[in-house]
């Protein structure tokens, strides 16, 4: 099994790393930004159509708020970026939002925020690799006919990726990153000069389109709603900021100075890219529809089902580089291959979070601890199996996958907020340096301004995509949090019910007697080794347990154990219905029901083999045994091993591979240290 597992898993994953190489794995800012920004870098592929596809329920008239509405994006971009800066400084450890939450508005608000995240981590990753999917179809076929298929196929892609290591799977992504990145800015800077320098008048495959509007002047409340809608959608360009806070622990020192330096360039780069794009989708006339089909009309007629409507992103590369050029091939296979790549923000901000609430109490501890690259293995698998749901209950379709979003990165948004509004309250109360005062006043005011303007943003998403899909997103993060929170109540029970007492008790006093039975079935090297350890414990009743099934056996095991002269007696229980588990079973049973002051050892012999094929030949029966045993008070079990030829042969093999892990190795240790700030009460 060892073998058949192994080398696989070295081939897909790597060779282990020790604990002490966890240093090596830490990030530097040039790796760190691919890797945790790569989602709101990539978003400004798709929130600029976004934009432009609400807007077009009004018909083209309406375009010209674009501006105005990337100016509200560009203002609350700057505006979490500089909140969130004073997030990792005053919370390096890595909790990010749901420390912050957690410490300064309690355990429920904390909670909250967890379920928000992993909900939209989760989103991340299933609405960035059907839009990659659908990008890439535009120009492969094969692709958007099964679309599926290939998602899921992407998904399991970047998890065998990020199972190899953070920095790994950081300098994968960073070169398709900066491509993406250098691309988008160079078609800005030629759009800019052609335009403005050249005087070239550039022109969008869609710009002589004209938009069958679904609501012609609109006007008053229904243009608000509108605006507000369209804001909403825009607002997609800041999904993933906070992962940077989350990730702290992942930089280099000093962390939280990278970490806020990270932050800074991500911001920067998204607002710009991101006005680049509307400005040139303006200039260039681009033409977007929810319904293309009917809503997009040429020369007075519909475009019809055939057409395929091209990312906003898309258009305007064609019309400042020219379709086919150089520049225009490599952005779109790089804006392809970063929309897979944005899922990574998230495959970097679970497990993280996912360790930390395991910490806690609120996941399971399997979570806790790091795999073999020092990743988070099993919060990587996690994330990827709950993608690949959601990519195929929704078909991998993003428009449909995208009016999920948003909701619970700006719940965290809210609530981390104003949890760091009280925590610079409390700080303020105690200290009594002026120049400190005054900088956590200053840190309080960016706060408060970012709770405020993300909760007015928060609102508005809620009502503008509540009926659109939101709806699904606020269930899933009730399903998060009720499920954590029994979790909670799980572990916090049996910590109650284990815990060691100060005084005498029960579990104290040594049982009155002790029964041995050992289990045979016939007389054989197990067997007797079984006796013999038995012997060793010198318990005060020893009796050897068969079970007849078969008369003439049993006949041949009596005769053979009277001619060997074992001292032990030999008890045969009578089987009609030829079942072996249920008369041990009921006479142990009997056994602590008769003297329930004394304690009975079941001892079982069992074989140790090999290979993976042997496993289900031999011990099924003990198995069965010790997992009905297990559940009688007062039963200890104990398995005597006999190692065949087949086990000393796996380990000789094992001795050949230094990196062999040893069939149900279990790894065990603290994700990250992390310390707990003082929660206080305003």
């Amino acid at each position: 099994m060892s073998k058949l597992t192994d080398v696989p898993k070295r081939i897909l994953i790597g060779r282990a790393l020790r604990s002490d190489r966890l240093g090596e794995t830490l990030l530097p800012k040039r790796i760190a930004l691919p890797v945790f920004a790569s989602d709101p870098l990539s978003s400004v592929a798709y929130a600029p159509g976004e934009v432009l596809l609400v807007l077009s329920i009004a018909g083209v008239s309406a375009y010209h708020f674009s501006p105005w509405i990337a100016v509200a994006v560009v203002v609350l971009m700057f505006t979490v970026v500089a909140s969130y800066r004073q997030n990792v400084h005053a919370y390096p450890s890595g909790g990010g939002d749901y420390e912050v939450a957690t410490t300064n508005l309690g355990p429920k608000a904390g909670l909250t925020v967890a379920s928000a995240l992993l909900v939209d981590y989760v989103l991340t990753v299933a609405v960035s690799i059907s839009s990659g999917i659908e990008n890439l179809g535009s120009a492969i076929p094969f692709v958007v006919e099964h679309k599926v298929f290939c998602a899921a196929a992407v998904i399991v892609l970047l998890t065998l990726m990020n199972l190899r290591g953070v920095k790994e799977s950081g300098k994968l992504f960073a070169i398709p990153t900066y491509v993406f990145v250098g691309g988008v800015f160079i078609m800005i800077a030629w759009g800019a000069f052609r335009g403005l320098v050249l005087g070239d008048t550039m022109r969008a495959p869609t710009a002589d389109y004209h938009i069958k509007a679904e609501h012609q002047g609109l006007a008053g409340f229904a243009l608000v709603f509108l605006l507000l809608r369209a804001f909403s959608s825009g607002c997609a360009a800041l999904t993933g900021v906070e992962a940077i806070s989350n990730g702290v622990p992942a930089f280099r020192k000093p962390k939280s100075k990278n970490a806020a330096t990270t932050l800074a360039m991500m911001g920067l780069l998204a607002v710009t890219m991101f006005c680049g794009i509307i400005a040139l989708a303006m200039t260039t006339k681009v033409r977007m529809a929810e319904r293309p089909a009917t809503d997009l009309l040429h020369n007075g007629v519909p475009l019809g089902s055939g057409y395929v409507q091209n990312p906003v992103i898309s258009q305007v590369a064609e019309a400042v580089f020219g379709k086919g050029s150089f520049l225009f091939v490599l952005l779109a296979a790089a804006t392809a291959l970063v929309l897979f790549l944005a899922a990574n923000t998230a495959y970097n901000g679970f497990p993280l979070l996912g360790s930390i609430l395991a910490q806690d109490r609120y996941l399971p501890r399997q979570l806790h601890t790091r795999g073999d690259r020092l990743a988070f293995s099993n919060g990587i698998v996690l994330l990827a199996g709950a993608a690949m749901l959601l990519v195929f209950i929704y078909g991998a379709d993003s428009t449909r996958l995208i009016q999920l979003y948003i909701v619970g990165v700006f719940v965290s948004f809210t609530l981390s907020q104003t949890g760091m509004v009280r925590h610079w309250n409390r700080h303020l109360r105690v200290e009594k340096d002026p120049a400190k005062r005054s900088h956590m006043v200053r840190s309080r005011a960016i706060n408060a301004f970012g709770a405020f303007f993300t909760g007015l943003v928060l609102v508005v998403v809620l009502v503008t995509k509540f009926t659109h899909g939101a709806w699904v997103a606020l269930l899933g993060m009730c399903i998060f949090y009720a499920t954590m929170t029994a979790i909670r109540k799980h572990y916090d029970r049996v910590a109650e019910e284990i815990a060691a007492p100060e005084g005498p008790a029960d579990d104290m006093v040594r049982p009155s007697r002790v029964h041995s039975v050992v289990l045979i079935s016939k007389i054989h090297r197990p067997t007797l080794r079984a006796l013999a350890y038995a012997k060793l414990m010198r318990s005060d009743t020893l009796e050897a347990l068969t079970v007849n099934v078969d008369p003439a056996e049993t006949k041949a095991l009596r005769e053979e154990w009277e001619r060997r002269g074992i001292d032990v007696p030999l008890k045969v229980l009578d089987s009609p219905y030829r079942e072996i588990t249920r008369p041990v079973i009921e006479y142990v049973k009997g056994l602590r029901k008769e003297s329930p002051r004394d304690a009975v050892s079941v001892i079982i012999p069992e074989y140790v083999v090999g290979h993976w094929y042997e496993h289900l030949l031999h011990n099924q029966s003990a198995l069965r045994l010790k997992g009905r045993l297990l559940f009688t008070p007062g039963v200890m079990v104990t398995s005597v091993p006999y190692q065949l030829a087949s086990s000393e042969a796996a380990r000789a093999r094992a001795r050949k591979r230094q990196e062999w892990n040893a069939p149900g190795a279990v790894r065990r240790g603290p994700a990250l240290v992390r310390p707990k700030e003082p929660s206080g009460k305003d």
